[in-house]
């Protein structure tokens, strides 16, 4: 009798193990099925910079065509403020399910970090790149009124006129200050820096003629380029644009291995699951392809760049480095 009583009891307590392995397998399903059937809400792009912008301009382009693909809205969620890092580190702090995104630039994650001590987040650690979205030169621009066309001219005036020749810039250590310092740096002349609150005040006053020369995103300059208010004297990437196919570049115009680029991207919080990141990034693979994106993208200068994340995480790193270098040589700080 004592050993039928007894006998119940490991039988208890193997059907208890039985429905917590049960339990325990179902959550993997589960969880898998929640991450196929992403999204599940809206997906908020955020802008680390104002309205009207490239970074901003390039979100909402991206943003409606994976809006289309995904079934769920696209929403642009502006946060400027720090040179983008205000954004940024909401970004950082959200729930890593994919539908918190960071349109991110070479300032946010390869300028920032060489210019302030405390940003709130790391760029590396805290965020999971899921693809570039575009590349977009830089185009060097002169006020119409300067007696210099092209990159030798310029460089000859310069020299002439040591620290005479003013250059106006979107703020310190942006990727627009920073192309200038390189030019500096490599050929050796003596520009001085006007940074403003911003590349619509600097370019206000270029087109007034207080400063000489911009190096400007490409978008924000070619309607004053093509409407003659502004010179193009270069672009600042390896290759012509093909907005301006009949503009050189700097490395061809007399300075060899000059090459700055912005760069723009979509980043997500670190942690967000594989199948999330994978099925986001095959969207903006196929927004990149969308001919409709394609003419957007290249009425505005930009031209479309996508890749897998860890080709976006590599490339972060790289420009991470040299950056980092042109930052400590030309001594800029953040405003």
């Amino acid at each position: 009798m004592i050993r039928s009583r007894i006998a119940p009891v490991p039988q208890r307590r193997s059907l208890a193990l039985a429905v917590a392995a049960a339990g325990v397998l179902a959550l993997a399903p589960a969880a898998a099925m929640a991450q196929a059937a992403f999204p599940t809400k809206p997906i908020t792009i955020v802008v680390g910079f104002s309205p009207g912008g490239t970074t901003d301009t390039l979100a909402r382009v991206v943003g409606q065509a994976m809006s289309r693909d995904l079934g769920q809205p696209v929403m642009i969620d502006n946060r400027p403020g720090a040179g983008g890092n205000i954004g940024t580190q909401m970004v950082a702090r959200a729930p890593a399910d994919g539908h918190t995104l960071l349109m991110g630039t070479v300032g946010t994650h390869a300028i920032n970090q060489s210019l302030y001590k405390k940003m709130g987040f790391d760029p590396i650690k805290d965020f999971q790149p899921i693809s570039r979205v575009a590349l977009v030169p830089n185009l060097l621009v002169a006020h119409p009124s300067q007696p210099f066309k092209n990159v030798k001219e310029l460089i000859a005036h310069a020299k002439a006129n040591p620290g005479k020749i003013n250059f106006a810039s979107s703020g310190s250590g942006t990727s627009i200050h920073l192309s200038a310092e390189m030019f500096n740096q490599m050929t050796g002349v003596d520009m001085q820096h006007i940074p403003y609150k911003g590349s619509a005040p600097a370019l206000t006053d270029l087109l007034a003629g207080q400063t000489a020369i911009m190096f400007d995103n490409m978008p924000s300059v070619i309607s004053h380029v093509k409407a003659g208010k502004l010179r193009p004297i270069a672009v600042t990437t390896p290759q012509r644009s093909p907005a301006l196919p009949d503009v050189p570049t700097i490395a061809e115009s007399g300075v060899p291995g000059y090459s700055a680029t912005s760069w723009f991207g979509l980043l997500a919080p670190a942690g967000t699951p594989a199948p999330v990141v994978a099925k986001l990034n095959a969207s903006i693979l196929k927004a990149l392809a969308d001919p409709e994106v394609k003419k957007k993208m290249a009425e505005q200068g930009a031209e479309p760049h996508g890749e897998k994340p860890e080709q976006f995480a590599e490339f972060i790193r790289s420009e991470t480095a040299k950056w980092g270098q042109t930052v400590k040589a030309s001594g800029a700080t953040a405003d």
